[in-house]
């Protein structure tokens, strides 16, 4: 599996998104929420992430952390591409924090949340 975040993964579609925030489930571990919901798409994951304007004035704080969310994504992805089997999924990330996280509190972050968005899983099958 590479270890890259091609466009084609990346979640841009308007209606997704507001598909995903209608629809989708969550699960949360501070500071980071991940709603889901299943595609019909030929892609696994589509994945985004957001940073609240209210939370973070300045866009220079809001794109750092988005840059730490998606490589902390990008570095873990195989781990939810190794969950979601045959099913195609839209992943949003949320950072509900107030303040400016370093990567390695998002990168264990990532991957406490993997275990629960993986747990939730089961629970629904």
């Amino acid at each position: 599996m590479d270890q890259s975040f091609p466009s084609k993964e990346k979640l841009k579609s308007a209606t997704l998104i507001s598909q995903l925030f209608a629809e989708g489930d969550s699960v949360s571990k501070y500071p980071i929420r991940l709603v889901f919901t299943k595609l019909e798409d030929e892609v696994k994951i589509k994945a985004g992430v957001s940073v609240s304007k209210r939370s973070f004035k300045k866009a220079v704080a809001r794109n750092r952390i988005k840059r730490l969310l998606r490589e902390a994504y990008r570095l873990n992805k195989h781990l939810f591409f190794d969950t979601v089997e045959g099913d195609s999924y839209g992943f949003m990330f949320l950072y509900t924090g107030k303040e400016m996280p370093t990567f390695e509190k998002l990168n264990s972050v990532m991957q406490k949340l993997h275990q629960k968005f993986q747990e939730h899983l089961k629970k629904e099958s």
